[in-house]
């Protein structure tokens, strides 16, 4: 039986010693690239095409009928490889000079039967073709010799033809608009001089197109919205030099939907009369969606008037449409059905704040840059209450069409978004500045205004059908924009709600679909997403059920496979309603964090999402899928169906004597002059003697770093100084055989002295459960469980975080090392049933009070 959680997280008090770092050398996997048959012949047909590209240029700025001052006049040129084979894209953007060719997009285009081609899309500017040229012939001019000049750039293209718009296109190919039908595009423009916006108005006002009102500015991008035909945009590729890529904008509004009330109003006086609301300056929940019902009289103790805002200052700022008050009262209670049935004085340790995402109805957001209207409403809240500590709550999606959803291909499932690519950017610390054209991204990321955002997964949409295993859809269809985003916690669903008693009486004879303990039929995975992208979701808390007829051949959401939470009285008297799905789950998520922020108020927003996802653990339903011949590819698969499983209050801020937590927080410098620059060796405090003296008892180390990326959302390939994160760290822990000079020998080629070989490495002992392959995986949170003799993890008391690659190791006028970059480190020692205390020793090493407190 498992100790009780009655002790605080301990807390490292000495920072990690910071050491120069070179990373050990690896292999370098990878194909070789096909030679040309004819290599000559090849080189000459690209340059017969370059300088076709040229002539055609030339004529059509000859003819065009609109010209926009500013504009640098030029080509965009399209490079497509060989099938299988990735351009050399650094090669294509020389950056040599005060005006050079530049890479602006790049794409992944499926050919079918599991072949792709890569082709990126270049502007030229005028008279810098010979660039290409250049390197083309002296390719050609030797040609005959084993290794020609320029083979890295040429071997790999196959065709070269002027840049089309739909070469700018960079979601799936099948989801490109059709011709002669209007259509909102999502404008990506390249930041040159900071009159890119000006510019492209200046060509939509003289072709007769409308922009949005608003505009989203990034390090190097700005995007902004216009409705126009294909044909009315094509003309823009030979006015406009600014164009970087276009891509689908999306629109949330579709999401919210009225549910069924379930509970009597009544109830409500007696929770009231038992409420303790938290003190002005606790922290909040702040909910992004529909507006907050702050009358209610469930919320109106912990919501202000002055804490409810909206996006725009126009609209107003209560809830027309429901969904928001129904997020407020999950996002407070947690389970509001316990809280009304208990007899005890609630407490409640967090408040709320609203920010209203929509415009009243009937009307609907015009087509915006959702990033941008995200932002808003979230600068409103913190200029309101400027030193409230918060957690963000954003459970609203952007849906897929049915034709996308067709047609997204495994590698476009996952790409930042300019929605996701804002959250990351304030999850980082970037303060956005307000301007007559729209937001823009300051340079600079605050360390000390990093945002915490807890975001659904979205929905399975459409209606199941007979025959269908639940599992198989959800694992079909991904996670929706923008919950890919690298730093926030993203939320799916699953259920506990597994019983028909109190269904209504339409409802006999119905079984619940999903068994306790499984995913909701609701949720969306990232099971579909290449291996470039994140693990998504995160964690998964209570969703609802859906319920499946006699026969199998309807399905619904009946109240008793919902939740219970408040209602915006909207034509009904009503103040009680049930919701479901991974809303539900994402304010149940919120509420959390918002709880771990009160119990340890000195926790950056990084810590708080890795103790959220470090305390979750799979169900026995979850726990049965994973296959018992420990191979790891169908746990990674998993991983991404469940994320790390269901989060725990109590484990996420207590421990117990059998059960120690470990927290640190730290800031690194990783790069310098575009190399490696340092590596953080932590001493663990460790409790060596009591874990020697088990012996081959099995026991559990979990470890989770967590930080937050600074995003580089233009899609120029994600590799090197296109990758979409700027920095990456990993973790490795000494091994039960090692010294700690040895350790570090493996691990960083600083630690070896002049002419000193490597020794080879020991192996390592016990088992990690997904292995350093998917420790190494995107994204900006990294976990794994270690399972072994306690008599080997009493050795292994040293852990290592170190740098990986990202842009600003590759761009080094960019690079913002020298700020450092925080992370958050979480270990954990579980020795259940082996009646041990691991907690009291390492308090005693770093002189905390040895005292047993009691959670309220």
């Amino acid at each position: 039986m498992p100790e009780p959680r009655d002790r605080p997280h301990l807390f490292i008090p000495v920072s990690a010693q910071a050491v120069d770092y070179t990373p050990p050398p690896r292999a370098i996997k990878g194909k070789a690239v096909p030679v040309p048959a004819d290599r000559r012949q090849h080189g000459q047909q690209l340059s017969d095409a370059l300088r076709q590209v040229d002539v055609d240029a030339e004529e059509r700025r000859r003819r065009r009928e609109v010209q926009v001052e500013g504009a640098v006049d030029g080509v965009y040129v399209s490079f497509e490889s060989f099938p299988g084979v990735q351009l050399a894209l650094e090669k294509l953007d020389p950056r040599q000079g005060a005006v050079h060719p530049e890479l602006r997009s790049v794409q992944e285009v499926d050919l079918g039967g599991g072949v792709t081609v890569e082709r990126a899309t270049v502007f030229v500017p005028q008279g810098k073709l010979n660039h290409f040229l250049d390197r083309i012939t002296q390719y050609v001019e030797t040609a005959d010799a084993a290794t020609p000049r320029n083979r890295e750039l040429v071997d790999r293209i196959q065709a070269v033809r002027a840049a089309s718009i739909a070469a700018l296109w960079t979601d799936p190919p099948a989801e490109f608009p059709e011709s002669g039908q209007p259509f909102w595009w999502e404008v990506w423009l390249r930041r040159r001089d900071g009159d890119e916006v000006t510019r492209f108005r200046a060509f939509a006002s003289a072709t007769g197109l409308r922009t949005g009102r608003r505009s989203l500015g990034f390090e190097d991008r700005t995007v902004l919205l216009v409705e126009a035909t294909v044909e009315q945009l094509a003309s823009a590729v030979d006015v406009l030099d600014d164009l970087a890529e276009l891509r689908r904008p999306h629109d949330p509004t579709h999401f919210l939907a009225a549910t069924d009330a379930t509970e009597q109003a009544e109830w409500i006086g007696d929770l009231v009369d038992r409420l303790e609301p938290a003190d002005p300056l606790a922290p909040a929940v702040c909910v992004i969606d529909s507006g907050v019902h702050q009358e209610h009289p469930l919320l109106q103790g912990s919501l202000a008037l002055e804490d409810c805002h909206a996006a725009d200052p126009s609209w107003p700022v209560y809830d027309d449409r429901g969904h928001g008050t129904e997020m407020a009262g999950l996002a407070l209670y947690g389970d509001l059905g316990q809280a009304l049935a208990s007899s005890q004085v609630l407490r409640l340790r967090h408040r709320l704040e609203s920010v209203k995402l929509f415009p009243p109805p009937p009307r609907h957001n015009a087509p915006d840059v959702y990033g941008a209207v995200t932002a808003a409403g979230t600068s409103r809240a913190e200029i309101q209450a400027p030193d409230r500590r918060r957690v963000y709550s954003l459970a609203v999606t952007a849906p897929e069409m049915a034709a996308a959803n067709e047609s997204r291909t495994v590698a476009a499932a996952g790409q930042p978004s300019s929605w996701s690519a804002s959250l990351d950017a304030l999850a980082a610390g970037r303060s956005v500045l307000a301007g007559e054209d729209g937001l823009v991204f300051l340079d600079e990321a605050d360390q000390d205004a990093k945002r915490l955002f807890v975001v659904s997964a979205g929905n399975v949409r459409g209606s199941w059908q007979p025959g269908e295993e639940h599992l198989d859809r959800s694992d079909l269809e991904p996670v929706e924009d923008p919950a890919q985003a690298w730093n926030v916690l993203t939320v799916g669903a699953y259920t506990e709600l597994d019983a028909m008693t109190g269904a209504p009486a339409d409802f006999a004879g119905w079984t619940p679909w999903a068994p306790r303990g499984e995913l909701s039929p609701h949720s969306r995975t990232s099971v579909m997403f290449s291996r470039t992208w994140p693990v998504k979701p995160d964690v998964v808390l209570e969703g609802g059920n859906v319920a499946c007829s006699p026969d199998g051949t309807d399905f619904d959401t009946p109240p008793n496979l919902q939740l219970l939470t408040t209602n915006a009285p909207l034509g009904t008297t009503r103040l009680l309603t049930t919701t479901r799905a991974t809303s539900a789950a994402t304010a149940q998520a919120a509420a959390l964090s918002a709880s771990v922020m009160a119990e340890y108020p000195a926790l950056w927003p990084e810590t708080v999402r890795a103790l959220i996802v470090h305390s979750a653990e799979w169900t026995p339903a979850m726990k049965a899928r994973f296959p018992a011949n420990r191979k790891k590819a169908p746990r990674i698969a998993l991983h991404r169906r469940y994320g790390m499983g269901v989060p725990d209050l109590a484990r996420a801020t207590r421990s117990a004597t059998d059960a120690l937590t470990l927290v640190a927080q730290d800031t690194i410098h990783p790069f310098v002059a575009g190399k490696m620059r340092e590596i953080h060796y932590h001493d663990l405090p460790w409790p060596t003697d009591v874990l020697a003296d088990l012996g081959e008892a099995q026991v559990r180390l979990r470890v989770t770093p967590s930080y937050f990326i600074e995003p580089n959302p233009g899609r120029r390939g994600w590799q090197r100084r296109y990758s979409y994160a700027s920095h990456s760290l990993r973790f490795d822990i000494r091994r039960a055989t090692e010294s700690n000079a040895e350790f570090q020998k493996r691990i960083n080629d600083k630690a070896l002295a002049e002419d000193e070989q490597r020794a080879t490495s020991s192996n390592d002992t016990g088992e990690w459960f997904f292995g350093p392959d998917h420790q190494r995986a995107p994204g900006s949170l990294h976990t794994d469980i270690w399972t072994g003799n306690a008599a080997d993890l009493a050795q292994r008391g040293a852990l290592a975080v170190f740098p990986v690659t990202g842009w600003w190791k590759e761009n080094k006028a960019r690079d913002r090392s020298d700020d450092g970059a925080r992370y958050a480190l979480i270990l954990s020692i579980e020795t259940p049933d082996l009646n041990v205390d691991v907690w009291t020793p390492v308090a005693q090493q770093i002189n905390v009070p040895v005292s047993i407190t009691t959670v309220t």
